[in-house]
């Protein structure tokens, strides 16, 4: 893709080795990217028959399982240098055959892949709240957890609103009739919660709003356990104020059965102080995986700035191959087979999200800090080509203990 990449961007001048090259590669300015082309070449440049090619493209999707590619090696480097090619380019078409053993694209597929992606952004750039409400509603999906995708929506400007039993149903859904409109998160999105369970909520409330937690348990049959689940995602909040208050309402309204239920005036019951924002976050991360506050690594900027670990805003502005010091919770990390070892890991801060590509030698020395970290510092040097950015980590090191008792999980290696 590079070659192609720099053609296209007038860095390097597009050239054939021949006119029967340029009639397979004209489209992609000499660089052979599809499977269609690689047939092409082959007839064209190799003397393959059309029967010889189909097989050649079915040898390349299979070769790394089967293997299969080797015995085409002489009939292809043979056939293109009989007919005029130099060494040098007939063994790179070879490579980039055995290449497409791992990305090589019809290109129908390519097209429609296209299609399917610039579709996407086209609704992520124009809809942001229907694009975040059809997201969140297909999980689990895709590459981005629901807090990826909650986050990123609210650094673009999208308000989204909590879970709400007044108000919520199972999926995620637009609310307001106005430009922008605002996106309430479903009862899907706790943890522990069942589609019945919020079914029975729906249709007990669309017959009149509930007045208060026991009104809610006994119209919509739920029993301590769904309460439970409901004031720990802070779900109860309208109807009986914060968490603590919820848990505290959940217990007394679905007493033990072998209990009696006692009424306490309003003003004999217990006044719990509302949690800090702190804990307010851990327990949103319980319940949901995800909070509507501050990122967890916002409070936390101080103490990190103490040690010039600085945001992802901040380091989206550093030249090229500048020293560089970023910290995050780590949100995903990737090994593929064709990046001869290196790891690449996402870094989520309040501000946005760093790219790291930690080497092999540096994976190596550091196993446990790249593999098991949940809050990770990484000291390196910044790269910046165009508007790809990424940080080539040096020295990593585990923070999570800042975290405290937060837990939060990552895509790895998926």
């Amino acid at each position: 893709m590079h070659p192609y990449l720099r053609r296209r961007q007038g860095k390097e001048p597009v050239s054939y080795p021949s006119p029967d090259m340029e009639k397979a590669l004209a489209r992609t300015l000499g660089v052979p990217i599809f499977q269609e082309q690689v047939m092409q070449v082959a007839m064209l440049a190799a003397g393959f028959s059309a029967g010889e090619a189909d097989q050649l493209r079915r040898a390349m999707a299979a070769w790394k399982r089967k293997g299969g590619l080797e015995h085409y090696y002489g009939r292809i480097v043979n056939g293109m240098l009989a007919r005029g090619y130099d060494r040098e380019f007939a063994e790179s078409i070879f490579s980039q055959i055995q290449g497409f053993g791992e990305y090589g694209f019809p290109e129908s597929h390519a097209a429609s892949f296209a299609l399917l992606v610039y579709a996407s952004c086209w609704l992520k750039r124009h809809e942001p709240e229907a694009f975040l409400c059809a997201m969140l509603n297909s999980q689990p999906m895709g590459f981005y957890s629901p807090s990826q995708l909650v986050q990123d929506a609210k650094r673009h400007q999208v308000k989204v609103l909590p879970v709400d039993v007044g108000v919520s149903g199972w999926d995620s859904a637009l609310e307001g009739e106005h430009a922008r409109p605002q996106v309430r998160l479903g009862m899907s999105v706790i943890s522990g919660m069942r589609a019945a369970i919020a079914e029975r909520i729906e249709t007990a409330r669309a017959v009149r709003a509930f007045i208060d937690v026991a009104d809610l348990a006994r119209r919509a049959q739920l029993d301590k356990h769904d309460l439970q689940v409901l004031a720990g995602a802070n779900a109860l909040s309208t109807l009986v104020g914060h968490r603590r208050d919820a848990l505290w309402a959940a217990a007394a309204a679905v007493p033990d059965k072998d209990l009696l239920r006692v009424t306490q005036p309003e003003e004999e019951r217990a006044v719990l102080s509302a949690p800090s924002e702190a804990d307010e976050i851990l327990e949103d991360y319980k319940a949901t995986g995800l909070t509507l506050n501050r990122h967890p690594v916002a409070l936390l900027r101080p103490k990190l700035l103490e040690q010039r670990l600085l945001p992802a805003e901040t380091l989206f502005t550093y030249p090229n191959n500048r020293l560089a010091r970023g910290c995050g919770l780590v949100t995903v990390r990737q090994r593929p087979g064709t990046a001869n070892g290196v790891m690449f890991m996402t870094l989520e801060d309040e501000t946005g999200s760093v790219n790291v590509i930690v080497w092999p030698s540096l994976l190596e020395k550091q196993r446990k800090e790249a593999l098991q970290a949940t809050l990770l510092a990484v000291y390196g040097v910044w790269q910046r080509e165009g508007e790809v950015r990424h940080l080539v980590a040096q020295r990593l090191v585990d923070l999570s203990h800042l975290l405290g008792a937060l837990r939060t999980t990552s895509r790895d290696f998926c």
